[in-house]
């Protein structure tokens, strides 16, 4: 268990406070929504996507940066760079998926 939330904070970290901050606040936003708002769960997903997104973009903007002013930099580092770019778009990617699983659970049934 300790090893399973180390990795998860580990990941956080990783992906950056900020984009992954709010991507939490919307992952809540979502449940939430669910209990009070249920039409707007689908859209606070596909915001929590997008904001994955945006914040992957950033990150391979800085890796691209980084290699502009660093063209000798060896291929592991470039590897793990655009590894850790991706952690936000997954993160939102997984929160799209929550909203869209709660809106299929709170489809009325014929």
């Amino acid at each position: 268990m300790t090893t399973t939330l180390t990795s998860i904070i580990h990941l956080f970290v990783e992906g950056g406070y900020l984009g992954m901050s709010v991507i939490t606040i919307l992952l809540t936003l979502v449940f939430f929504a669910a209990w009070k708002a249920p039409a707007w769960v689908q859209d606070i997903g596909r915001i929590a996507f997008a904001v994955g997104l945006i914040w992957c973009f950033a990150g391979i903007r800085q890796v691209l940066d980084y290699l502009s002013s660093n063209p000798e930099t060896a291929m592991t580092i470039i590897y793990r760079g655009l590894k850790v770019t991706f952690i936000p778009a997954i993160y939102g990617a997984i929160v799209y998926v929550v909203s869209q699983i709660i809106t299929i659970i709170q489809k009325p049934r014929l």
